[in-house]
């Protein structure tokens, strides 16, 4: 791979994927190598991981990841906010991706 691709992480909980993880593991790196992003790594939390999002978040800053790769929106309790704040969220079933572009950011305070 080259540095010329972009960074992405795969994002996953365990207790939703359950005996299926391996599969939406796979899947994560089939989806990401066809976009043409370099998966750097896949985080696996339970739903008893605390601040979730927020350590997903960091991971992000990071790993410097222009998108997240997750087997469904359920994995991210339902919804990409506030994650695409930081980057795109690209779910494999349905495939969709969430851009950043699509959100407006916040207003400064001026």
């Amino acid at each position: 791979m080259t540095s010329e691709e972009p960074t992405a992480l795969g994002y996953l909980r365990r207790d939703i994927s359950g005996p299926q993880q391996a599969w939406d593991e796979t899947q994560i790196r089939s989806l990401a190598k066809r976009l043409g992003y370099d998966l750097v790594k896949t985080i696996l939390f339970d739903a008893d991981t605390d601040n979730r999002i927020d350590q997903l978040e960091t991971a992000v800053q990071i790993n410097k990841a222009e998108a997240v790769i997750t087997p469904t929106l359920d994995h991210l309790d339902g919804t990409p906010d506030p994650l695409v704040k930081s980057c795109d969220v690209i779910t494999v079933r349905p495939e969709n991706t969430y851009a950043r572009w699509a959100f407006p950011k916040a207003q400064a305070d001026g």
